[in-house]
């Protein structure tokens, strides 16, 4: 991942919900890091999973779900530094 832009769009992270029994992971950052962010897919939809791991425990934080065009574009800015 890159690092953080300045002027970055500041992505709107939610407590995940039980919406769907599976969920299936298309993409995944490093899991040598204690945030990891993975491009999830279920029912149709898309979204992004934050996990952050700390001594206390993990955080895991969504974003809203969005058709697969508009996600990857919003996965591309994460990973590019433009969006966090």
């Amino acid at each position: 991942m890159a690092p953080i832009q300045l002027d970055h769009q500041k992505i709107n992270w939610l407590r995940p919900t039980a919406r769907s029994d599976r969920v299936r992971v298309r993409l995944h950052t490093c899991e040598c890091k204690a945030t990891i962010y993975e491009l999830c897919h279920s029912g149709g939809l898309v979204f992004i999973r934050r996990t952050i791991r700390s001594t206390e425990g993990s955080d895991v934080r969504e974003t809203e779900r969005l058709i697969s065009v508009r996600m990857e574009v919003l996965w591309n800015r994460l990973l590019l530094g433009e969006a966090r």
